[in-house]
């Protein structure tokens, strides 16, 4: 099994596995390039998009600037907004369906590291270096008519249903469910969305 597929299956991988490396760094220079395109110069940034993402409905609006891990495992319906300053660490799956409103500074997490640190970094070498992190990751996915407000965090493996409303520096740790209101640290539903 590849370090890829060992990442997208949520088990312990290495960070620093070549082909992974390669695509990150691939992300990396093609979000330099979106973030560093005229605000007007929407035909460079659709080029850049369809070039970074794994995939994508009609009319994506992404507002520069915008943070990445891989690009290709994100997934956008139709009619979605992400304002300024969001960061995906799409380690894993994130799949967003239509009409998401995605407000500034939203960090959405599928990767997370165990909490033990030899777990992490394994045994020290002989001069004192460690090798890479390991990682695991868990999908995140968020239904339609979604609107996420500013700051929110969403953590690894939550679902957000349809027509929800996730209020601003809320952190998701856990399932949202469709037609409610949530907000709060951690995330819990407040009430129906009406």
């Amino acid at each position: 099994m590849t370090e890829r597929e060992k990442m997208l299956a949520g088990q312990l991988y290495d960070c620093g596995d070549e082909e992974l490396l390669t695509q990150w760094h691939k992300a990396k220079d093609l979000v330099r390039d979106f973030n560093r395109t005229d605000s007007a110069d929407s035909r460079e940034k659709e080029r850049i998009l369809n070039e970074l993402l794994g995939g994508k409905g009609k009319n994506l609006w992404i507002t520069a600037p915008f943070y990445v891990d891989y690009g290709n495992n994100i997934y956008f319906g139709n009619n979605c907004e992400v304002n300024m300053n969001c960061t995906f660490l799409d380690d894993n799956l994130i799949q967003i369906g239509d009409n998401a409103l995605i407000a500034p500074n939203v960090q959405i997490y599928t990767a997370f590291h165990p909490t033990n640190a030899i777990d992490r970094f394994g045994e020290p070498k002989a001069d004192g270096s460690f090798e890479f992190c390991k990682t695991q990751t868990a999908p995140v996915i968020i239904g339609n008519n979604v609107w996420i407000g500013g700051g929110a965090i969403i953590m690894p493996g939550v679902t957000i249903g349809n027509n929800v409303v996730i209020g601003a520096g809320s952190i998701v740790t856990k399932d949202i469910p469709n037609d409610v209101v949530a907000y709060g640290n951690p995330c819990r539903v407040m009430r129906k969305n009406l």
